[in-house]
């Protein structure tokens, strides 16, 4: 290929991965399968390569970080990024409405956007020729820090916009994680002895102002857009236009959870809606903004010297409660690290029964100066394991205690150390029961080998009285063993050799995944089988073969190649493989009757999880996605189904119950 055949080349690929990063990040309908967007970001890295002259800076590879600065610079915004009002009840949201009535004086009912209030940080993004050129923290909302390379490593970030956006377009966004990235994140930085953040807003934060961008690439952040600062040419007449807009720019809005309304009755009735299915939502919100619709009203009704008068966040109740701390128990883990956490008087969060809350790391109960007996608030975000957010000193009695750093395992006894540069304390043995059980724990688990029958109770006892030592050892026992154990009779024996037979010929991504690779989650682990193919294959890939892949970064191949290069790893592999233990082949099945087509799940479901229901749509090469578009093939909804419910209904998507979407699943099979 010579250059002119490899520039055009070139643009053609940045073309089509560009187009694809916005179905799949925008518009969460993707029209390629991963490995064939591999392939194409593989190319152009090719071709970058052999002529690095032609690497541009929209380019889709220069999004893995510039080198560190030193610290960041200020830069001033074209407009105030401005605070909002807040209401706190219902009586101080409609005061607020009477407010922008008496300012466009009229007695009409005012028609309004109403949003989600994201728990994350204020950014903006600032385009110019429509590329990304500046981007910026909101500051003090005249002056924000500079993180333009920081933000550039975000995928949901365009590097540029679409046809037909302006050529200047100042956008506002809010930077944000998912709960489940934010705890998957806190358990890899336990592990590896650094300190956990104490909620997704301060994960965000902290990633975001990394001096060396490559460490904020690695971290799973995302972005909805909801307005704009300065813009070339005549703007949509209504927010919600401007919101729809801003989509078909290239920009990442959250279009599914918004909704216009109309009146102070039609904003409550909303809010109360939001509040409903704040627990459903896969981020952490505290309330719902509500903006004037018509951007000329908004206009006329213009700004405070701190806050717009046409805008106002409603907050949800906060997440919190009072309770006291009856006893700081030491957990385990299967790398060893020791854990506090914090055993409570029950107190109900929002709605929830709380006993137990996460005191992370002696750094942490050092700096909030947690005792046993103290009276604590504590916090809830989602389903994000509780934790406390500090200690009522002035309801203290003298009869709290200190917890002591541990000196040993709680469980083994052997010595506890605290590796420099880290925040954990470690179990130093091997051996230790503790370990050994969170691993085979982790191992039978549902989502790895799924060994029905094999419980916590049973796997504690099988690892106290030396059943086993590792878990290539369970396809070594016999009923004999299985005798040693409590409460196991006959039948229950022979339940559970026959599930543990049952579980030898594992799909590739669930024996990955089951082998505890640090960093190595279910996602991860398929998209490891989907490249590699065999375990073989798997066992033999170096840095750079991992690297190229989509979504595995560095730490996820040093991970990857130091486990298959540890002998006693390998060694427990061929005794699985001795043991008769052989991953199927990861192939594209020959039944792709569902390719092509979306399925969303929304609600209680009764007759499957939601993960479960994710794997038999993709073994019959269809998606699960978790948002509703006009492509979406159908929505199954569970119990107290909400705003994704209402989308399809708006969409004309057709909705189906449990029972159908398992009948279709039967009839596919048949085929």
């Amino acid at each position: 290929m010579d250059h002119k055949q490899a520039h055009e080349r070139h643009q053609d690929l940045c073309r089509r991965i560009s187009h694809h990063n916005y179905l799949y990040h925008v518009l969460d309908e993707p029209e390629i399968s991963d490995a064939e967007y591999d392939r194409l970001f593989r190319e152009l890295l090719d071709i970058e390569r052999e002529f690095p002259d032609l690497v541009t800076p929209d380019s889709p590879s220069q999004r893995v970080g510039a080198p560190p600065l030193g610290k960041f610079e200020t830069i001033d915004h074209s407009l105030p990024m401005l605070s909002l009002e807040n209401a706190l009840n219902e009586g101080e949201w409609r005061d607020f409405d009477n407010r922008v009535k008496r300012g466009l004086e009229t007695e009409d009912e005012v028609e309004y956007v109403c949003e989600t209030k994201l728990d994350g940080v204020a950014v903006e993004l600032v385009y110019r020729d429509r590329l990304l050129s500046l981007g910026s923290t909101r500051g003090d909302g005249m002056t924000g820090e500079l993180i333009t390379e920081n933000l550039k490593t975000l995928p949901s970030i365009p590097l540029r916009l679409r046809e037909g956006a302006p050529s200047t377009l100042e956008v506002r966004g809010e930077v944000y994680m998912d709960l489940d990235a934010f705890q998957t994140l806190n358990r890899e930085r336990e592990e590896q002895g650094e300190p956990p953040f104490a909620n997704p807003r301060n994960a965000t934060a902290g990633s975001l102002r990394q001096l060396d961008s490559k460490i904020t690439a690695k971290r799973p952040l995302k972005i909805f857009c909801y307005g704009i600062g300065v813009m070339e040419g005549p703007a949509p007449a209504t927010h919600a236009d401007l919101l729809q807009h801003l989509q078909q720019w290239g920009l990442r809005v959250n279009l599914e959870q918004t909704r216009v309304v109309t009146g102070a009755d039609g904003v409550w009735q909303e809010f109360e809606r939001l509040l409903a299915q704040r627990d459903e939502l896969p981020y952490e919100i505290d309330g719902m903004v509500v903006k004037v619709n018509r951007r000329e009203w908004q206009d006329e009704l213009g700004d405070t010297s701190r806050a717009p008068r046409w805008a106002i966040a409603i907050k949800f109740p906060p997440r919190q409660a009072e309770t006291r701390i009856e006893e700081i128990i030491l957990q385990v883990g299967r790398t060893g690290a020791i854990t506090p956490v914090a055993r409570l008087e029950p107190v109900e969060v929002s709605g929830v029964t709380v006993s137990r809350a996460s005191l992370h790391n002696w750094d942490e109960m050092e700096r909030l100066d947690v005792r046993v007996g103290d009276h604590v608030i504590v916090e809830r975000a989602g389903d994000v394991i509780p934790y406390v957010v500090r200690v009522l000193t002035e309801k203290r009695n003298g009869s709290e205690s200190v917890l002591p750093a541990p000196r040993n395992c709680p469980v083994c006894g052997s010595p506890a150390a605290r590796i420099e540069g880290e925040v954990v304390y470690r179990c130093q043995n091997l051996s230790c029961p503790a370990k050994l059980k969170e691993t085979i724990k982790h191992f039978a688990s549902r989502g790895a080998m799924d060994i029905e029958g094999l419980g916590d109770r049973t796997i504690e006892q099988m690892v106290e009285r030396k059943v086993i030592t590792n878990f290539s050892d369970l396809y070594r026992i016999g009923k004999e063993d299985l005798f040693r154990l409590d409460r196991m009779g006959e039948k229950l024996a022979e339940n559970l050799l026959k599930a543990i037979e049952d579980s030898k010929k594992p799909e590739l991504a669930r024996f990955i995944y089951a082998l505890g690779l640090r960093h190595v989650g279910e996602h991860t682990a398929r998209i490891l089988a989907r490249n590699f193919g065999t375990l073989e294959a798997l066992t033999q890939a170096d840095h750079e073969q991992l690297t190229q892949i989509h979504e595995i970064g560095p730490q996820v191949a040093d991970s990857v190649v130091s486990f298959f290069r540890d002998p006693h790893n390998r060694q427990t592999l061929t005794a699985l493989q001795q043991a008769g233990v052989e991953p199927t082949r990861e192939e594209r099945q020959a039944d792709q009757s569902l390719a092509g087509k979306t399925f969303v799940f929304t609600g209680a479901l009764t007759r499957f999880t939601r993960q479960e229901a994710q794997q038999k749509v993709e073994q019959l090469g269809g998606r699960a996605a978790g948002s509703v578009s006009k492509k979406t093939t159908a929505v199954i909804a569970g119990e107290n189904a909400g705003g994704k419910l209402d989308k399809a209904r708006s969409l004309g998507v057709p909705i189906w119950s449990e029972e159908q979407f398992l009948e279709m699943l039967k009839e596919e099979n048949s085929k």
